[in-house]
């Protein structure tokens, strides 16, 4: 498995609709390998809120088609020149390998 892990820091109150941009439909879902996308917020930060992307493929030859498809270029195409938005402070991006997953002893595997 291979985890794409986007972090990005807002301005207070703005989290949510950071989120949104993430949870809606787009051309990744439609890709061979892709797992799920989870997005989580942190509202508790005094300064900034969070929100955490992650993105799991089943192997980084599907992240890399991903990257390569003529879908994901054309949204980068379409985005060249623009600034963020005023309320985007940071953005960083890492990549895992995953080496293990261990499931807890009581879990049905339902969330």
């Amino acid at each position: 498995m291979f985890i794409q892990l986007r972090t990005m820091a807002v301005q207070k109150g703005y989290s949510e609709q950071v989120a949104a941009r993430f949870t809606k439909d787009g051309p990744m879902d439609e890709m061979n390998g892709l797992i799920d996308r989870t997005v989580m917020i942190n509202t508790r930060g005094r300064e900034q809120d969070e929100v955490v992307v992650m993105i799991r493929w089943e192997s980084q030859e599907d992240w890399k088609n991903w990257e390569k498809s003529d879908a994901h270029l054309q949204g980068h195409r379409d985005k060249k020149g623009q600034e963020p938005p005023a309320y985007m402070i940071s953005t960083t991006v890492k990549m895992y390998e995953v080496q293990a997953v261990k499931p807890g002893r009581a879990s049905s595997g339902t969330h």
